[in-house]
């Protein structure tokens, strides 16, 4: 496991590090740290236009679609600097399901004319995408997609419904695993098209979750309408499309969960000891444990990296890195909210200002509110993005050999 970074990756750190020392205010806490939810939104967003504004949005992508030609181990070290000092990479969910996901995949996948059309657009912020492959009927199982699109004088029609779409209410556009062969197989059947959302076709509803937030949505297409062309891949090529782009979630993660997990448990740390729970020989057992846990975690993440910039493609220590943190993650908030005890059950104090994982670098330790959101979107962690029962299936049958599960039969 080698994890030294070629010289040229240490000259673009101190490129990144006067940026941020040029751009971020004196006194400088991390995003946690700003006192309102409403700050934090208005913090974001500027800051966003900053990123795009001094080139560090697509950095690895080609020049010629608003990148800057670098490599994967330069946009590792970029959100490591940017974890580092508490700061996000650009606007969630948008910038993770487009720049990350969508425009990895266009790279890839995409014809000229879509890397033209769509990439230098992520980049500004002019087009916005989600993702759109859960449904009512399949999530674990993706390839039961249910949502059918047919072609139509040059044009795919689209008809279904995709349940648990992040950001769709803010979107421009969703990309799509839609069944456009019902007499092929499950997974050959599958096409992976790019899709409008503001058209008369489509219906956003946004659903209000137990946090209290409304990021997610549901999107039912009724004779939706895209061009031919937007289809990445040939027709069928949807399932090999769609496993690729699931791959672009982890590589980044492996640089930045370590980091993200080692700040939010020496908060849980501070506020042990601000409650004075720190002398009680169980709760230091647990907290005990979380240390071994995230050391652990970033051995893992080396490893992972050191794959990601040997450029190996992700093998089956993705599945495990995904399985090991996001269970990690659901007991140490549990222990969080042990910690807090009865004063935990009045929420107070600011919220988390990231939908998911951990609260931002500079979070206050004592605040209810936020480790009461983060607690519940743990457990959302043991879901998507892979379930942790569809974890241990890919580890079990492709890792260790294990004869498949017997499926019910008819």
């Amino acid at each position: 496991m080698d994890m030294e970074y070629p010289p040229e990756a240490e000259e673009f750190r101190a490129e990144v590090k006067a940026v941020l020392a040029e751009e971020l205010p004196d006194g400088w806490a991390g995003t946690g740290a700003i006192p309102t939810t409403e700050e934090t939104r208005r913090f974001v967003r500027e800051w966003r236009r900053t990123m795009y504004r001094r080139g560090l949005l697509g950095v690895a992508w080609p020049a010629e679609y608003g990148g800057r030609g670098l490599t994967m181990v330069h946009q590792v070290v970029l959100v490591e600097e940017l974890t580092k000092a508490g700061l996000p990479f650009g606007e969630q969910p948008a910038d993770s399901t487009g720049v990350k996901m969508l425009g990895s995949t266009l790279l890839r996948f995409g014809t000229e004319k879509q890397k033209r059309s769509i990439l230098p657009a992520l980049l500004s912020g002019e087009q916005r995408w989600c993702q759109g492959f859960s449904e009512p009927g399949a999530g674990s199982d993706l390839a039961s997609v249910n949502t059918r699109a047919r072609l139509e004088s040059e044009e795919w029609v689209v008809d279904g419904q995709k349940l648990w779409t992040s950001g769709a209410h803010t979107a421009t556009g969703i990309f799509v695993l839609a069944r456009t062969d019902a007499a092929a197989g499950k997974h050959a059947g599958l096409s992976f098209l790019l899709i409008p959302l503001d058209q008369p076709g489509v219906e956003v509803r946004p659903i209000r979750h137990a946090t209290g937030g409304t990021d997610f949505c549901e999107v039912f297409f009724d004779g939706a309408r895209t061009p031919a062309d937007m289809i990445v891949g040939r027709p069928g090529d949807g399932w090999k499309v769609a496993s690729t782009l699931l791959t672009f979630e982890r590589g980044e993660e492996a640089a930045t969960n370590p980091i993200l997990f080692r700040a939010e448990l020496d908060r849980l740390f501070e506020l042990a000891r601000r409650t004075g729970r720190d002398r009680d020989p169980v709760i230091r057992q647990r907290l005990g444990r979380a240390r071994v846990r995230v050391e652990v975690m970033h051995s893992l993440g080396l490893r992972i990296l050191s794959d990601v910039l040997a450029g190996a493609e992700l093998g089956p220590a993705s599945s495990v890195s995904k399985l090991y943190w996001s269970e990690y993650h659901r007991e140490v908030t549990d222990l969080a909210l042990d910690v807090q005890g009865l004063d935990g059950l009045a929420p107070a104090g600011k919220d988390s200002s990231r939908p998911l994982r951990t609260d931002d670098p500079g979070a206050d330790p004592s605040s209810s509110r936020s480790w009461w959101s983060v607690s519940l979107n743990a457990r959302a962690g043991t879901i998507y993005a892979g379930t942790s029962e569809i974890q241990r299936d890919i580890l079990a049958e492709h890792s260790l050999g294990l004869p498949r599960e017997p499926r019910p039969a008819g």
